[in-house]
């Protein structure tokens, strides 16, 4: 029966960009009893439809063949946001798998222990099945810009105050 439901409500279709559960992929096939998705790491990997019925499933590509990513980046409390955001930005118009429209968008998401959160938004349609691929691009052009223009990514620090019989304090 979740076959038939499937063939005839379409929550998914062959093309799509899914997860279920711990399986990320395309689906290659939809048939009566069960679904192919095809891995990133070229498995093919059979799932029952039934788990389609009593699964949460994330449908990617449903109505639309673009998504969003959150590429987050931890800056000094010091940095100046906006022109962060105006790195960020050119970061993202230079890369050729961020789309233009919807516009990249960048977000002062919160003030943390080590500086500030920062995160940028782009939408993307030709690498929505390798995440891992744009994020890492997007790093990497963040790393290098950011250390052309002198911001340079807070790591944790610690104070130890040492005490004790016959010891200066030191810190």
């Amino acid at each position: 029966i979740s076959g038939i439901i499937i063939l005839f409500e379409r929550p998914i279709k062959v093309g799509d960009r899914i997860e279920i559960g711990s399986t990320h992929g395309k689906v290659l096939k939809v048939s009566p009893r069960a679904t192919t998705i095809l891995t990133n790491d070229n498995i093919s990997i059979i799932v029952p439809n039934a788990e389609f019925m009593s699964s949460r499933v994330i449908n990617w590509s449903h109505n639309d063949d673009k998504i969003r990513f959150h590429v987050s980046v931890l800056v000094p409390f010091s940095s100046d946001f906006d022109f962060v955001t105006k790195i960020l930005l050119e970061i993202a118009s230079e890369n050729p798998d961020v789309l233009e429209e919807p516009a990249p968008d960048v977000r002062l998401e919160s003030f943390e222990e080590n500086g500030i959160k920062c995160t940028l938004l782009v939408w993307s349609s030709s690498l929505m099945h390798r995440q891992g691929k744009l994020k890492s691009n997007i790093n990497k052009a963040i790393n290098r810009k950011f250390n052309e223009n002198g911001i340079h990514i807070p790591y944790p620090q610690r104070v130890f105050t040492i005490k004790g019989e016959g010891l200066k304090e030191q810190t």
